[in-house]
């Protein structure tokens, strides 16, 4: 795409800066076990970044709760803000945030939640107060998202023309209101499978470690160590595929936990993989989504540096510490997982590094 130069970034909260799905997840449905409903997974997306009064009288009138929209949602928030400390910043998200910052960019943050609840979570992400200078709630305006009203409004108060922003988002409605309001739209889909709903914003990525600054006229990163990106350790634990080589591991989601990885992680990571019987390696590994099925799965593909022993199906911990690259667009996923000679020379040379090594022994208990 042609370089575009912005004056100020603005961003949704929920799934675009903060991952409050995984931590809230179960909610839903211990909440709707009460009265014998279960969740329909098609109805639930479909409500992905909504207004939450929106939500609330579509989640009544669905499952045909006996309750009113202000009852159901006295109900169950106390349920969500006690998970809400549990978010997890999804990965690139405090790396972009901090750049942007240390260069003097205006930043907004602009949601469809009610300002309160953005304060309070915001409040438990170190430093993220100082990083807005405009925070807006759906309270703030007359009509929320997929109206363009929020972004117009945090563009004005930026003291930016509209058109003159990058506004970042995961949902379709967040996409469509952000289009709407003139600005240039960064899409990182929580929705997996469904890119057509994202088709109308100016860049999709599947991560924001692969967010490239100079494509919006911004301050380039100067964070990269022996060709990886250090980033935040991200801890999966499972088992090995029966049948799986010596050195390519393959994981997926029925062998797997993937309780702390946000659905934006993908592409080729450098970390420490710890084997039930084999101990501590080197490893390159690499992570996106089977789409041909009806319902997306995570994969994943290790590869450990420098072991010859006979694998079989054990316990696998692993460590991912060092970001590589983006996966390749195939349409085989398996092709697109594939690790090539040169990601496993980065991996060898950047993990015997204090950057990377340092977090060889932590985290990583069979």
């Amino acid at each position: 795409m042609e370089l575009h130069r912005v004056a100020a970034v603005i961003f949704d909260l929920d799934g675009t800066l903060l991952d409050t799905e995984r931590a809230t997840r179960g909610i839903m449905k211990d909440f709707l076990l009460r009265y014998g409903k279960v969740p329909d997974m098609e109805k639930e997306e479909k409500r992905l970044g909504q207004m939450q009064k929106d939500s609330a009288a579509a989640i009544v009138r669905d499952y045909e709760l006996p309750l009113t929209p202000e009852e159901y949602t006295e109900a169950i928030m106390p349920l969500y803000r006690e998970r809400w400390p549990q978010a997890n910043p999804v990965p690139g998200v405090v790396r972009l945030l901090r750049h942007l910052h240390k260069h003097g960019v205006p930043l907004g943050l602009a949601s469809n939640s009610v300002r309160k609840h953005i304060e309070t979570k915001i409040s438990h992400q170190q430093g993220w107060k100082e990083y807005f200078s405009v925070v807006l709630g759906v309270d703030d305006v007359k009509n929320g998202k997929p109206s363009p009203d929020i972004f117009l409004e945090a563009a004005k108060r930026l003291g930016v023309d509209p058109t003159s922003c990058l506004i970042i988002e995961d949902s379709p409605v967040g996409v469509r209101a952000a289009k709407a309001s003139g600005a240039k739209v960064l899409a990182v889909p929580s929705l997996q499978g469904q890119m057509e709903c994202y088709s109308i914003a100016d860049l999709i990525l599947h991560s924001l470690l692969d967010f490239q600054p100079k494509l919006w006229g911004l301050p380039p990163f100067g964070d990269w160590v022996q060709n990886s990106l250090p980033i935040d350790p991200l801890h999966v634990s499972g088992l090995i595929e029966e049948g799986s080589s010596c050195n390519a591991l393959s994981i997926t989601t029925e062998d797997c936990s993937y309780d702390s990885i946000a659905d934006q992680v993908s592409g080729v990571f450098i970390g420490w993989a710890k084997l039930e019987a084999h101990g501590f390696s080197k490893a390159v590994i690499s992570t996106g989504w089977d789409l041909s099925l009806n319902t997306p799965k995570r994969i994943m593909e290790v590869h450990l540096i420098n072991s010859n022993y006979s694998v079989k199906k054990e316990k696998l911990q692993l460590l991912l510490v060092g970001y590589i690259r983006m996966l390749p667009d195939k349409d085989n996923i398996l092709d697109a997982l594939k690790i090539t000679e040169k990601d496993q020379s980065i991996a060898r040379a950047a993990l015997d590094l204090p950057i990377f090594s340092q977090h060889k022994n932590r985290n990583l208990l069979l």
